[in-house]
């Protein structure tokens, strides 16, 4: 059984996905959050501004369900760059700092609106 999770306070999917799925009521698997803001602009053009709305959008997502950045157990980081890594893991620790979920980054060639940063998580209830 799952639901689907959805919040005017994180951008509306671009494509054909949801912003997040409930699975069988124990898990929240959200969608990879480019740092668009919910109307639509990608915020500032350096990596720490845009790791910061990503990491706000999946925050409002798990506010939706009654989650918080302390029930994430798994995040995946795409970046466009990874030579940013250093200052990309500075903004991501200053939120993930005391509950330190398993992670994965990687560089890729591109990202949607041309996006710096990517972020997927998974998150238990």
């Amino acid at each position: 059984m799952k639901e689907f999770v959805y919040t005017e306070n994180a951008p509306a999917p671009i494509g054909p996905y949801s912003q997040g799925i409930i699975a069988e009521g124990k898990m929240l698997f959200i969608s990879g959050q480019i740092p668009l803001t919910p109307s639509g602009v990608l915020p500032g053009n350096t990596i720490e501004e845009q790791t910061h709305q990503s990491i706000k959008n999946i925050e409002a997502i798990l506010k939706q369900t009654g989650l918080t950045l302390s029930n994430v157990v798994k995040t995946t980081v795409l970046m466009k760059d990874l030579s940013d890594f250093g200052k990309m893991n500075a903004v991501y620790e200053s939120y993930f700092a005391n509950s330190k979920p398993a992670r994965a980054a990687f560089e890729v060639s591109r990202l949607p609106k041309d996006a710096l940063i990517e972020i997927e998580a998974i998150a238990i209830f």
